[in-house]
């Protein structure tokens, strides 16, 4: 028996178990990447999508020469790059605490208090942020009213909606983002830090030399990640919070594909911005894995 039949044989039960997962990928991720078709044709029901006039780049022409949609790609660039600058080094720092507590049941309630979140929806998460900072009812104006007599406009404000809705998003996903990084940790060599303490290292002398290299790797893979989807910005969060007087910082390319796309029944162009949106994720995930090959620690 050759080495390779050796290998499969030993691996056919992980196989198996793949299975289920490539035919998810082929039926919902890859085989609708050809209805991306519709980018370039004039679609319409009638029709269906082979039978729609092909309209070559037009609908790309029309997109770039709206300032709607101008201003939505500017949204969703500037969302995204503030949501990754706040979120992405949370969860690190969250993570190395958690990892500093030695006290093993006050850990475990913490990690559950803030795992808790991922699991909520936008929908109960949004219901539960109208509460705090509702201008008439929430929790917060309602302080204010007894002390100053005059509420805020929280949600209204482009600037508090702003720093609401990214401060939203760290409370809800930070958690299970820190756990990935709490299991980095674990991997770490604990004589390391033994070795470092006899040497006369302190808490953050160990911090700069073994646990950030040591989470290096997997940071560089989730910052990776986070490139991707710097263009999309998630509907239902977006979309649960947003309300018209902050629209012009509100509307991100989700939402923009919702209101013209399915609603508006302009396909052609909101799949064009759809293609769009994927070609700037592609080119951005291979250039930061690019970058990040120069320091050994690419994905491929």
């Amino acid at each position: 028996m050759s080495a390779a039949s050796r290998r499969f044989k030993q691996n056919r039960p992980w196989l198996l178990m793949f299975i289920p997962v490539m035919i998810y990928f082929i039926l919902f991720k890859y085989l609708p990447m050809g209805g991306l078709i519709i980018a370039f044709k004039n679609y319409n029901f009638s029709d269906g999508i082979w039978g729609s006039p092909w309209v070559g780049l037009n609908n790309f022409k029309l997109l770039f020469s709206d300032p709607l949609a101008f201003n939505t790609i500017r949204n969703t660039l500037l969302i995204s790059v503030l949501s990754i600058a706040v979120g992405f080094p949370f969860p690190i720092a969250l993570a190395i605490m958690l990892n500093e507590v030695r006290l093993k049941w006050f850990r475990n309630v913490s990690q559950t208090l803030l795992f808790l979140p991922h699991f909520l929806s936008w929908v109960i998460v949004g219901g539960i942020i109208l509460e705090i900072f509702s201008q008439e009812t929430g929790i917060v104006n309602v302080m204010i009213r007894h002390l100053s007599g005059e509420p805020y406009p929280f949600l209204y404000d482009p600037v508090t909606w702003l720093g609401i809705f990214l401060g939203s998003g760290v409370w809800k996903e930070a958690g299970f983002a820190a756990i990935i990084y709490m299991a980095a940790l674990a991997g770490i060599d604990p004589h390391l830090y033994e070795a470092a303490g006899i040497d006369g290292a302190g808490k953050w002398k160990q911090l700069r030399h073994i646990t950030l290299p040591g989470l290096q790797s997997i940071a560089v893979l989730m910052l990776i990640l986070a490139m991707g989807r710097v263009m999309e910005v998630g509907f239902d969060h977006i979309f649960i919070l947003q309300n018209s007087i902050v629209s012009q910082v509100s509307e991100v390319i989700s939402t923009y594909i919702y209101k013209n796309g399915l609603k508006g029944g302009r396909f052609g162009l909101t799949a064009a911005m759809g293609f769009f949106e994927s070609l700037v994720g592609f080119i951005l995930v291979v250039s930061a894995n690019r970058i990040a090959r120069k320091f050994d620690q690419g994905l491929w």
